[in-house]
């Protein structure tokens, strides 16, 4: 762990000193890569400070706690992300451990909602990314091929969709595969408070970022189309204005 965050840290320190990006997207549009840092730090440290609670309890550790209880009993319903992570372990764990994994989950599954909530109000409502300016797209989307074929725009909103469908789907299919393939391999030993911190996290980060990815792809095809209208206004305006003023020379 401390070695891939090395790495990762070294990663993000190259890309944003270079001039240009080749990997992280939407680097100048913010705050999307900040909401998306936001919500793995303090899914992180909460389900860190709920372990510490186990060992070295305190009024924080208790209050954290008792808000993952909340949430993962209300989320706890047949068939939702929260009960098939539960239905996941194997049969002989222990009710303390299920009640863990219940609490974890149901905390970092909030936490992923509400980055999802945080974003969709810059989104919708302080008109991310015009906000910030010119928007360029092909510095801010560097994975994205503009000559592959095809219009750009109908390739941006269908793989803005595929990845807001592939986000809401996740957290259902993750824990389904792992049970199913139980009988081929061993469950994800998550009674290691470590194992269980870092495997709830990216089961509720990576979802949510991949419908933040969706949204933003499907918002900046939309600023594409509102361009090209305003551009095809504009030069059926010159050219009517033009034709009036041949007519009347």
């Amino acid at each position: 762990m401390m070695l891939f965050a090395l790495f990762s840290g070294c990663l993000v320190f190259i890309e944003y000193v270079s001039s240009a990006p080749s990997i992280i997207e939407f680097r100048y549009a913010p705050p999307f890569n900040r909401l998306r840092f936001l919500a793995i730090f303090f899914t992180v440290f909460a389900l860190s400070v709920i372990a510490r609670g186990e060992v070295a309890p305190n009024a924080f550790t208790a209050f954290l706690h008792a808000l993952g209880i909340i949430v993962g009993d209300a989320i706890d319903f047949p068939y939702s992300p929260v009960r098939l992570m539960v239905i996941m372990l194997p049969n002989n764990a222990s009710a303390e451990l299920v009640h863990q994994v219940r609490t974890a989950s149901g905390l970092s599954y909030l936490i992923s909602l509400i980055t999802l909530v945080v974003f969709f109000f810059y989104l919708r409502i302080l008109g991310w990314p015009a906000r910030n300016g010119a928007f360029n797209v092909w510095v801010n989307l560097p994975l994205f091929d503009p000559t592959a074929g095809g219009d750009v725009m109908p390739r941006l909103q269908r793989d803005g969709r595929l990845n807001i469908a592939l986000g809401f789907l996740m957290p259902f299919l993750i824990p389904a595969i792992i049970q199913m393939m139980s009988d081929l391999i061993d469950p994800i030993y998550l009674s290691d408070p470590k194992t269980m911190i870092w495997t709830i996290s990216a089961w509720a980060f990576v979802p949510a970022s991949m419908i933040m990815r969706g949204m933003a792809m499907t918002r900046v095809a939309t600023l594409i189309n509102e361009n090209r209208r305003r551009a095809y206004a504009a030069s059926r305006s010159a050219h009517a204005q033009q034709s009036r003023v041949s007519s009347t020379a």
